[in-house]
């Protein structure tokens, strides 16, 4: 920017130069050629080879020209012998002009003020002297056109150095915007705000350092969430262990109670055959809310005990009908057809336990939906593979009410009574340790499907003899 204003000043200082040079060399030719008339003139009136009519009259041409004034002395620099100034004629030579007389007689400089500039020329012919020309040249031409370049150039030199200060303007603040930008998000970053994001309008310096900033405050808001994250998880670990222990702590005076119940009932049976009987309601009932909540206690402890998993290659369809014939007398009971549609059967490296375990979870929950609503039930068990591994599990049950659907993988979260309501959170944990996932469709009133899906590849085997 500096270099190049530089340039456009010094360009344009050349070029006003140049026009002065050329407007003095132009004026000065004309006074020249003028002056020259001029002596010409008054030296053939002093050597009498011209009338007075021309002089006056050529002098009065002068004088609009430039020239200001020309007298004709006499030798003796005592008289003024013709002038333009006719009421010099005649009149004796002021002491002043005859020191200037004498300095042109001596080739000095005879200019004895700033606006006008004086010539004085001797006469001389066939080697005699006849007198002086004075000349007063008006010096106003010449100073007009130095004044009106001075004038020019700095003109010219502001305008560019306003130009140049807009242009430093524009682009400060241009560049400065930016930064302002990045220092204020700075500072709502460094008070805690996070969510700070600059725009990027250009790949220049400007851009890449708030491309870096982002970058930077992307990193700070994922660890803040790491960071969260862990506070999180230590605090569930904190909690779950202290559940865990006031579980523990449950679970041993129930068995305490349950015994004792054993042996009051076997104790202290009243004598009174009815007082007996109610005794025996009494007596079952209590066991019973004792070995629910023992039930509740141990599906908790479960949960929340870390797994570990024995991984083996499984034929999936035969753990499929394992898992049938565990459930096909009560499905027969209820009247539930249960419809087979297996893809090839395909290898898979699971745990067989946890898996069976989940595919009963889903199995059971899809029983108790179609208990009630007093139509056939009808339960689909299909697999597919390609890319993943899938199990369906589909029923015509009650189905899921639309604001029940996302609870239904929430802990101790359960639309019936009696029950733990962890079946499909430990399901969802199995298959995520196995790096699979549960989905889950219902439509309320027309039924469930539940898919578990395994990462592939899959071993595709022959069927079995």
């Amino acid at each position: 920017m500096m270099m190049l204003l530089t340039i456009i000043v010094t360009a344009s200082l050349v070029f006003f130069n140049l026009q002065l040079e050329k407007n003095l060399l132009m004026q000065v030719e004309r006074q020249t050629g003028e002056l020259t008339k001029a002596i010409q003139i008054g030296v053939e009136e002093i050597t009498g080879r011209s009338d007075k009519a021309r002089l006056s009259k050529y002098l009065n041409d002068l004088n609009k020209k430039g020239i200001k004034e020309i007298s004709i002395i006499s030798t003796d620099s005592k008289e003024i012998l013709a002038s333009t100034n006719q009421q010099k004629v005649g009149a004796p030579v002021s002491h002043r002009k005859k020191e200037l007389v004498i300095k042109a007689e001596l080739g000095e400089h005879v200019s004895d003020d700033e606006k006008n500039y004086n010539v004085i020329v001797p006469i001389v012919a066939d080697g005699q002297q006849y007198g002086y020309i004075h000349l007063i040249i008006n010096k106003d031409d010449l100073s007009s056109i130095i004044k009106q370049n001075t004038m020019k150039r700095i003109f010219m030199t502001m305008l560019v150095f306003s130009i140049a200060t807009l242009i430093t303007l524009v682009f400060s603040r241009r560049y400065t915007l930016p930064i302002k930008q990045i220092v204020d998000a700075s500072r709502r970053i460094s008070a805690g705000d996070l969510n700070q994001h600059i725009p990027v309008h250009s790949n220049d310096e400007i851009g890449q350092l708030a491309d870096s900033f982002n970058y930077m405050a992307e990193k700070l808001r994922e660890s803040r969430n790491l960071e969260d994250k862990l506070h999180d998880a230590q605090h569930l670990a904190g909690l779950v262990q202290l559940t865990r222990d006031m579980a523990h702590e449950i679970r041993n005076p129930l068995n305490f109670i349950n015994l004792s119940i054993d042996y009051i009932n076997d104790k202290f049976v009243p004598p009174v055959k009815d007082d007996a009987k109610q005794f025996a309601n009494l007596v079952v009932s209590i066991k019973h809310e004792i070995q629910r909540l023992n039930k509740f206690v141990n599906g908790y402890l479960d949960f929340s005990r870390p797994i570990t998993f024995t991984l083996e290659p499984l034929r999936i369809n035969s753990v499929l009908e394992d898992v049938i014939s565990l459930i096909w007398a009560k499905a027969e009971a209820e009247g539930i057809s249960i419809i087979r549609d297996y893809d090839d059967d395909i290898e898979l490296r699971v745990d067989r336990d946890f898996l069976k375990t989940c595919i009963l979870n889903i199995i059971t929950n899809a029983f108790q939906a179609m208990s009630n609503t007093g139509k056939a039930g009808t339960l689909r068990i299909s697999t597919l593979h390609a890319e993943e591994f899938m199990l369906s599990i589909c029923d015509n049950g009650s189905g899921i009410s639309e604001g029940n659907i996302n609870k239904v993988f929430e802990p101790f979260f359960s639309t019936k009574q009696n029950h733990p309501g962890l079946g499909l959170p430990m399901t969802q944990r199995v298959m995520e340790e196995h790096g699979g996932r549960v989905e889950i469709e219902s439509k309320e009133g027309e039924g469930t499907e539940v898919r578990l899906i395994l990462p592939c590849p899959c071993k595709k085997l022959c069927p079995e003899s």
